[in-house]
């Protein structure tokens, strides 16, 4: 099948039946117009992450920014929210895939996290089967029989909230006088086009979430992109909604300003705990004295974690913004009844832990945790939709609090086992076109997975990559092990007899033992699907 495409546009993958009715000259055409305004911009941006890294790795360290004192100090709010994001005691998230689009929907939590970004491969079949399955939910006519079971929507569902890409990853298969377009601008100009108006005659609207932003230079940008595409479909400014995770160490330090920027347009900050792990170790990845336990042993109760937690607690209630707790990755263990008991209280502690310091709401990636998660939250907010007049001036957060590393022991043989496996077990699953997976009893999506590469490769080569038993963590201990490890995953996976899985190996291999660091093991991957 083919298509129109506005001029200077090409696609070059397939149009299936049915993507013609979301890739239609209109809505394309809103693609282009914004790829031409703001690609410029969103290059410009990558281009200074590159040079605060290299700023980094030479031993800067991040502070909160001398020229925006004012905005930090000054006595502003943002714009008020509307009542359908009023109450987001628990979100859950997941992929744009249609069984769990219907499934979180119903799942009883007050908001639905779709997610076209980290949990989700991006290839070209998923980003537009998951427009389709977006306005069809919309409209609340999407529904699906599968393996004799039949599955649509109850008549109360969450209210729907749509992760776009991140400004690090194109849309490979889409051009814009001849160059690669944004990822992001694509997924928020399709949904927008299709839906925006149809969800504010439902009572709603559109509402976005905003992943891997490293500075409020970037959430200026979306906000720009807002304000035109408001304009482009006639809806007043101030429509669009947006919630930007806070994710990266650097915007920790810009959590006022990245509000600021949004703030005809903000839904609140919410802490994206496993990216910020990640955004941590690779930022100070050459440090000498930087050095993380193993992964589970960096909870939120970790210094650094604890500090940025409640940072973003105080900054988004100082600005009556709503403050979104970040994800629990455990989810239910069938067939193991202690195991589980110990998971669900692992849960139980995590929402608890939020609700008592003042967080409006909580992740949770499996409809089996919505009722104990609300549980948590509605013992301390009764019937009150949030906290938000819970204001923190007990909180002082300095930088050398957001920069205090700690655990850094133990490193264990099993936990850089427990790296490898998850690594390789998750490359193979998103490279086979599924990127929300269980593995060890927990939801992995790139993120985590981001985790487990970059601490091996950062194992290696600080000083303090040292195993409790004294044995220095090397390239060749991590060769060897990589084979192991790849029959484990193999072992556990559904599909584990997939080529995928001897691919994965070998790019984990490369991305944790070569001298250069890849800023997302989701670029070179991209280039693969």
């Amino acid at each position: 099948m083919t298509i129109a495409t506005p001029a200077g546009m090409e696609i070059r993958a397939e149009i299936k039946p049915g993507y013609e009715q979301i890739l239609t000259p209109e809505a394309l055409a809103l693609v282009a117009k914004l790829s031409r305004e703001f690609e410029p911009r969103r290059q410009q941006l990558l281009a200074a992450r590159v040079e605060r890294a290299k700023r980094l790795d030479a031993g800067e360290r991040p502070d909160f920014l001398p020229e925006t004192a004012h905005i930090r100090n000054g006595d502003w709010k943002i714009a008020p929210i509307p009542k359908a994001l009023e109450c987001r005691r628990v979100e859950i998230t997941g992929p744009v895939e249609r069984k769990m689009v219907i499934n979180a929907l119903n799942s009883g939590a007050d908001s639905y996290m779709t997610d076209f970004e980290d949990s989700n491969t991006p290839n070209w079949d998923n980003q537009i089967t998951g427009q389709i399955n977006m306005r069809d939910a919309v409209r609340k006519t999407i529904s699906l029989e599968q393996n004799g079971k039949q599955y649509k929507l109850n008549d109360k569902v969450a209210t729907l909230v749509v992760r776009p890409r991140g400004w690090h990853l194109d849309e490979k298969h889409v051009l814009v006088d001849g160059k690669r377009i944004s990822g992001g601008i694509f997924d928020f100009a399709l949904f927008m086009f299709h839906n925006a108006k149809e969800q504010l005659a439902r009572g709603a609207g559109p509402y976005f979430y905003l992943p891997k932003m490293e500075s409020h230079l970037e959430a200026r940008l979306w906000n720009d992109i807002f304000v035109m595409t408001q304009n482009e479909l006639g809806l007043p400014q101030g429509t669009i909604k947006a919630t930007v995770l806070i994710e990266t160490i650097v915007a920790a330090f810009e959590m006022d300003e990245i509000l600021y920027e949004l703030r005809e347009h903000s839904a609140g900050l919410n802490a994206g705990r496993w990216d910020y792990i990640f955004s941590c170790i690779k930022k100070f990845k050459l440090d000498k004295d930087f050095c993380l336990a193993d992964r589970p042993k960096v909870t939120m109760t970790a210094p650094f974690m604890r500090a940025y937690a409640l940072l973003l607690l105080k900054t988004c209630h100082k600005r009556n913004a709503p403050a979104i707790g970040g994800m629990s990755a455990l989810i239910p263990i069938k067939n193991d009844p202690e195991k589980n008991e110990t998971a669900m209280a692992g849960v139980r502690n995590d929402k608890a832990r939020d609700a008592t310091d003042g967080y409006d709401g909580g992740w949770v990636a499996h409809p089996g945790l919505v009722d104990l998660a609300m549980t948590e939250f509605k013992k301390v907010l009764g019937d009150r939709p949030n906290q938000i007049d819970k204001q923190r001036p007990d909180v002082e957060v300095t930088a050398k609090d957001l920069l205090d590393f700690r655990p850094e022991t133990p490193i264990t043989e099993a936990g850089l086992r427990y790296n490898i496996n998850v690594g390789i077990h998750y490359l193979g699953a998103w490279l086979a076109g599924n990127g929300c997976v269980p593995i060890h009893n927990l939801m992995e999506d790139a993120a985590t997975a981001e985790i487990s590469r970059s601490q091996v490769w950062q194992w290696i080569r600080s000083p303090k990559g040292v195993l409790e038993d004294g044995r220095k963590v090397t390239a060749e201990m991590v060769r060897a092990m990589i084979p192991e490890e790849l029959a484990n995953a193999k072992a556990a996976a559904p599909n584990g007899d997939s080529p995928t899985y001897d691919r994965a190996a070998q790019i984990f291999e490369q991305m944790s033992t070569s001298e250069e660091f890849a800023e997302f093991l989701t670029l070179p991957l991209y280039e693969e699907i």
